[in-house]
């Protein structure tokens, strides 16, 4: 079977979703590994094997694009912290749980939202998207984090250590984005479980 009979295969509205998905995807790679400067539609539809009119198509603008990218993303990191721990996690479990959130911060994705915000604060037609995508995604991280540590915010403090676990997580990733920390981040994670079991079950 030829590559347009396999295509003529795939109904178009999912064609269209996979070409959606490969752009996303490939936006949050571009962004990680050059920055926003390096970045262009023309670059990621190259990576994601599409031509510049298809991407386009679905994203009209540059700024479309990389917002959508790394919300995308996010979310679907979002949704694979929450499947580690699909019955939710106990006090055994906060080690894990911080270290997952940590994990977060970290990786691709972190870079990318990172060169996102720097864009943004030179860039005035972006600032305004990057402001309103990052107060959900921190509001989202936020609530990941109360459900997987099982916190009671109506108690005093525990809504602050919660994003102050957070905020910690944001400095590691920063801290790791020049030279390997995962020796220095082991020993913060083992200290900020030891200090979340005292708060949440003091």
């Amino acid at each position: 079977m030829s590559t347009a009979d396999r295509a003529e295969r795939v109904p178009k509205q999912d064609r269209s979703r996979l070409t959606r998905q490969r752009l996303l995807e490939a936006a949050v790679a571009c962004l990680a590994e050059h920055g926003w400067a390096g970045s262009t539609v023309s670059v990621v539809a190259e990576r994601a094997g599409v031509s510049r009119g298809a991407a386009q198509h679905h994203f009209p603008t540059r700024e479309d694009l990389f917002t959508a990218a790394v919300e995308y993303v996010a979310e679907e990191r979002s949704t694979a912290l929450r499947a580690l721990f699909p019955e939710g996690a106990g006090a055994a479990d906060r080690h894990a749980v911080v270290a997952a959130l940590v994990d977060l911060y970290t990786g691709p994705l972190f870079r990318a939202a990172l060169h996102l915000w720097v864009a943004a604060t030179n860039e005035e037609q972006l600032r305004a998207r990057v402001t309103e995508l990052e107060t959900r995604v921190g509001r989202e991280s936020h609530r990941i984090a109360v459900d997987l540590l099982g916190a009671d915010e109506t108690r005093p403090g525990v809504r602050e250590t919660v994003q102050g676990l957070l905020d910690m997580a944001r400095g590691l990733g920063l801290a790791n984005l020049l030279t390997d920390d995962s020796a220095r981040r082991a020993r913060v994670v083992e200290q900020w479980a030891r200090l979340l079991d005292d708060v949440l079950d003091g």
